[in-house]
């Protein structure tokens, strides 16, 4: 408890709600969400979407905020104490995070050049005339192979300058790559200081883009043919429902844009005051982040009924993908908008400032897990907390410097596919088996009772114990059956560079079974005992206080006991040895 006490708190609670409003809250609600609702039938995603919401995003969100603010500790640290076999998941997470804020940022680069370039009349992507556009651009929207939009021609021959492939590298996109240092120049500035300088940016960073959102939405709604985007995104097509990938993309949606498995939620979480309500948390990130999903629904689908009226085509055989929404199909619609410049600028700031408050999460994950680690020698290296974000800032953009070469597009596909679509199911499924089933339910009752006097009702002990666990199994094996190699528009990726992938997902995954392989080690006594000391909450810690002689194999106490019922060792123990 003394460590507990000593941990640096947010200033006010609202500064967690919004930075956990603003970590949920990112990029993939404007573009995964539209996409999945696109692709899903319109409204058909809206029911499984908001079910899952209610039994699988609400309970292990709350789970999360429960475990990071009773042990005040990042995820590492949380993991290991509450089931140290698994303590590994919390590694993973960190790991994940890390290789996450690498090419996480390159996209807040790609809104900041397009930012840039907004403020240009007319916009560089309004037409064919520019030196980088081929004889086949076009200025509407379209389906064939044999020819591409002004939009589709700035993303990848001006901006991106993107090569044919992963085997041809290209050289540095210099504009990209100051852009690159920009965003994490902001990014440090953002988090130098820990919670103090985190909770005073994200009173802006996560309020901003609703007024955007909502401006959007006012100016598009007016459109011609707006009303036909809208009803196609509301209007259910209900034979997809009994399409079970429809279900597991619902599911997905959630636990990625809520950040189940990432640590940052639980991070955070870790600087609350003891006794914070954290069911109020809970149902206010959960919430708002569906909601802003939602409402970006509506401004995106909104769009689409103008592009459609304009090009005179149904809004169901619009050229819709993943993030060439927001950077293709998007800025296209801005084109033929009446004051182009000034909704171009609101909506790549917006873009801006979703994706910061994300970035900065990320980054706080590694942060405080090794601060929790590793303080005493990292002061002594760095003399300054602030000196040690710099550094591992700085580290994170040199990693990223691959995506902003021309051939960056496909590293950043690499890495989002291995990271984002393998790596975290799997995270996640030990992470709900390490806290629901190895922890345990009543555990977790009883750690919220004695943070806020009240226990969990029925509703989030039932999830936690059945549904959860088999809802992330369910999405687990389907992920893997399903499971397609990494592509990028029509290139595959050859067999090489998906064997690379395979080491970026490891990378994290890896940490899960050599976490395990340790614990067993370290613990002392038989395999049997071993064993049972590892699903035993705390007992890394419990060993590490008790006397040498105790954790050397010697038989003067029983050894097991001691740690599993956390009993007192007698007073009268023989004195330790000085070595």
């Amino acid at each position: 408890m003394d460590q507990r006490r000593s941990r640096p708190t947010w200033s006010r609670q609202i500064e967690f709600t919004l930075a956990g409003i603003g970590c949920a809250v990112g990029l993939g609600n404007v573009w995964r969400f539209p996409y999945l609702c696109y692709r899903s039938g319109g409204g058909a995603f809206l029911v499984p979407y908001l079910l899952m919401l209610v039994v699988l995003g609400i309970p292990l969100l709350y789970m999360e905020l429960i475990v990071g603010q009773y042990t005040r500790r990042g995820p590492v640290h949380a993991l290991a104490n509450v089931c140290p076999l698994l303590k590994g998941v919390g590694i993973a997470s960190v790991a994940i995070s890390f290789i996450m804020c690498i090419y996480y940022n390159v996209v807040i680069t790609w809104a900041l050049y397009y930012l840039f370039s907004s403020f240009q009349a007319p916009l560089p992507w309004q037409s064919c005339n520019n030196t980088w556009n081929t004889p086949n651009c076009t200025t509407h929207s379209t389906n064939s192979s044999y020819s591409s939009t002004a939009s589709q021609e700035f993303f990848k021959y001006r901006m991106l300058e993107q090569t044919s492939g992963v085997e041809e590298t290209g050289e540095i996109r210099w504009e990209l790559f100051l852009i690159l240092l920009l965003a994490w120049i902001l990014i440090y500035l953002c988090i130098f200081r820990g919670v103090k300088s985190t909770g005073k940016v994200v009173y802006f960073t996560a309020l901003f883009p609703y007024v955007i959102l909502i401006a959007l939405l006012i100016n598009n709604v007016q459109l011609p043919g707006a009303l036909n985007g809208i009803t196609f995104f509301i209007v259910p097509e209900w034979d997809k429902l009994l399409s079970m990938e429809v279900w597991v993309n619902a599911a997905a949606q959630i636990f990625n844009s809520i950040g189940i498995g990432f640590g940052s939620l639980m991070a955070m979480s870790s600087y609350n005051s003891f006794n914070n309500n954290v069911l109020k948390d809970t149902l206010t990130i959960s919430i708002i982040n569906s909601f802003t999903s939602i409402l970006a629904g509506f401004v995106i689908f909104s769009a689409f009924g103008y592009m459609s009226h304009l090009q005179g085509i149904p809004v169901s055989n619009l050229a819709v993908d993943g993030p060439g929404l927001v950077y293709v199909v998007y800025p296209q619609a801005f084109a033929n908008m009446p004051v182009a410049q000034l909704w171009a600028v609101m909506f790549f700031f917006m873009l801006l400032c979703l994706g910061l408050d994300s970035e900065f999460a990320m980054v706080e994950v590694l942060v405080t897990s090794l601060m929790d680690e590793f303080y005493q020698h990292l002061i002594k290296i760095f003399k300054q907390k602030e000196l040690f974000v710099l550094a591992v800032c700085a580290a994170a953009f040199l990693l990223g410097i691959p995506c902003v070469m021309q051939v960056g597009i496909y590293v950043f596909q690499l890495m989002d596919h291995y990271t984002a679509i393998v790596s975290i199911m799997f995270l996640a499924c030990f992470e709900v088996v390490a806290i629901c089933w190895s922890y345990g339910v009543n555990r977790l009752s009883d750690n919220l009772e004695e943070m806020t006097g009240k226990r969990a009702n029925i509703f989030f002990r039932l999830c936690w114990l059945i549904v959860a666990p088999l809802l992330v199994t369910v999405i687990l094996i389907f992920s893997i059956i399903q499971f397609k190699p990494a592509r990028y528009e029509n290139y595959v990726f050859p067999p090489w560079s998906q064997g690379v992938g395979w080491v970026i997902a490891m990378a994290s995954i890896i940490w899960i079974p050599l976490g395990a392989i340790h614990t067993l080690w370290v613990l002392p006594g038989s395999l049997k005992q071993k064993v049972k000391l590892s699903i035993t909450p705390s007992a890394l810690d419990e060993m590490s206080k008790m006397p040498y002689y105790e954790r050397g194999g010697k038989d003067e106490y029983p050894v097991i006991a001691v740690i599993s019922s956390n009993i007192r060792l007698p007073e009268k123990a023989p004195v330790e040895a000085n070595f």
